[in-house]
């Protein structure tokens, strides 16, 4: 039972920006929880580049500019959303608070954005489908060694009216995540994976290793290849999008093969430690791909003004994943709608700080780059157009 001083502390709690409510959930987790949301893979190095590159790039404001009316709507899939923003696929969201996946799903179509449905969520397709009925879901996709169970998700998601597919191409292999594994991590009695049936609906350990990370190599398909998307893009008219790019030349495959779009995502640092920041390579894949597909972004956004950054380098939008789980924790869907508006509000003051009007018009020219950005990703200074600003020269 949660005792008085935790109450009042609750009671009290006015966050004024989005890492507020990671300190408040790291105070009302379990360990196990908190370390299984909050840590990367190995050192941890790309989890901090993540944040480190958008802190990197600075906004210079064009003044004299009528920013009476702001425009923060766009279009995703082909859905009208209120301002750039999804809430990214996080697994096991039971964990942080009963409703879960819920909460974040009805505080996502209250404010009009979309809600990811991770594979291995605590709420079935289903669930959330019903309980945010006027919401936009998307569902996140892995390729299971038994594509049957790959297939029955795919038509549970069409029968459910989602909009879109995210394939994560990410994880043949869980990243080495050093908490999970001290921690033995494990679902809490009550928990399952869903979305699947009995057998593989539970992360079992020896109490040596992480659960998840033994399921990872027992049940994903490490054979995933570009014949695989073909694969999937023949069993469903769902669109798709491919979660986990960071190579141009993956970029432009994926634009090839006429995936919808992608996540330029390095999965929130938790994959391949040092792998760039996210931030870093997108300028370099909108450069090669142009509009032939939409792209998206994950990884490292915590401000109105990170979202800013991401459109102007050719995100179409941004999503966020342990920014709602921290919300999540705080108090439910009523924190997490708290939250997002809080970010929205952040995006709109800094359109109009900065002097523009439009999120689908943002250009690159009112960013600036220190050399420290550029090391966060090697190859990112030649690849940059022309008209980039230097905040320093190289």
């Amino acid at each position: 039972m949660e005792n008085k001083g935790n109450q009042q502390e609750q009671a009290n709690f006015n966050p004024q920006n989005v890492d507020e409510y990671e300190v408040q959930a790291k105070k009302l987790l379990p360990k196990m929880a908190f370390d299984y949301y909050f840590s990367g893979a190995n050192d941890m190095t790309t989890l901090a580049k993540n944040r480190l590159a958008f802190s990197q790039i600075e906004i210079i404001p064009r003044f004299l500019v009528d920013v009476s009316k702001i425009n923060l709507s766009t279009t995703v899939a082909g859905k009208q959303i209120s301002f750039p923003l999804l809430i990214a696929p996080t697994a096991m969201q039971r964990m942080a608070h009963p409703d879960g996946e819920i909460a974040n799903a009805r505080a996502a179509a209250s404010i009009g954005i979309p809600f990811c449905l991770s594979s291995w969520a605590t709420s079935t397709i289903e669930q959330v489908a019903q309980a945010a009925s006027n919401g936009i879901h998307f569902f996140q996709l892995y390729v299971h060694k038994g594509r049957q169970s790959t297939i029955d998700l795919v038509k549970r998601a069409e029968k459910a009216n989602y909009t879109a597919l995210l394939l994560t191409v990410d994880a043949p292999r869980l990243g080495k995540r050093e908490a999970d594994e001290k921690n033995a991590f494990k679902l809490p009695d009550g928990l399952t994976l869903a979305n699947f049936a009995q057998e593989q609906s539970k992360l079992s350990t020896d109490g040596s290793t992480s659960g998840l990370a033994a399921y990872v190599q027992a049940q994903i398909d490490s054979t995933l290849n570009w014949e695989d998307v073909q694969w999937l893009k023949s069993i469903t008219n769902l669109p798709i999008y491919i979660k986990g790019i960071l190579a141009v030349e993956d970029a432009i495959k994926a634009a090839e093969v006429g995936v919808k779009g992608i996540i330029v995502s390095n999965h929130g640092g938790r994959q391949l430690d040092h792998a760039p920041a996210t931030i870093s390579v997108l300028g370099q894949i909108k450069k090669a791909v142009g509009d032939r597909i939409e792209i998206l972004l994950d990884g490292g956004v915590r401000r109105g003004t990170d979202i800013i950054k991401a459109l102007a380098l050719g995100a179409k939008a941004v999503l966020i994943g342990r920014p709602a789980l921290w919300a999540l924790a705080c108090g439910g869907q009523s924190s997490i709608f708290q939250m997002l508006t809080l970010l929205r509000n952040e995006l709109h003051l800094a359109m109009m700080l900065s002097g523009q009007t439009d999120v689908n018009n943002i250009p690159l020219s009112i960013l600036s780059f220190s050399p420290l950005f550029f090391n966060c990703s090697f190859n990112s200074f030649a690849s940059f157009p022309s008209q980039t600003t230097f905040s320093a020269k190289l």
